[in-house]
């Protein structure tokens, strides 16, 4: 079998934990097909470049998995027919990395930052 890393964009009405469920679902349709789910991470939801049916942004899902190319293809193929799925990406890969990706350590990186006070911003001189 091969390894597959799979981005999907989700309308953007939709709560996050229904986003979530959309990743276990799309990640259900692929162990269904005799492949399997290494990892699973829900980005958030993200503005995007440039409009995708009328809306300016959209949930970001991601899958790493290792499964045959058929069920690879049924699990786009039940993807474009969603109604709450806007775009899907997959690509197949030599190894999948380590650890979160690198969306999620941006995102905790800015989670981490010590966060300035008010009071710790430079006030300007107001008397010149």
């Amino acid at each position: 079998m091969a390894l597959y890393e799979h981005v999907f964009i989700a309308r953007q009405d939709l709560s996050n934990a229904q986003a979530e469920g959309l990743i276990e679902h799309l990640g259900q349709i692929l162990k269904d097909n005799g492949g399997s789910v290494i990892g699973t991470e829900y980005w958030g939801l993200k503005t995007l470049a440039y409009k995708i049916n009328k809306g300016r942004k959209g949930h970001y899902g991601f899958l790493r998995s290792d499964a045959p190319a058929p069920a690879v293809a049924e699990m786009e193929r039940l993807a474009r027919i969603h109604d709450d799925v806007m775009r899907v990406l997959t690509i197949r890969v030599d190894e999948h990395e380590e650890g979160p990706t690198a969306v999620v350590q941006a995102k905790n990186a800015r989670d981490e930052r010590p966060r300035r006070d008010r009071d710790d911003r430079p006030r300007r001189d107001r008397d010149n």
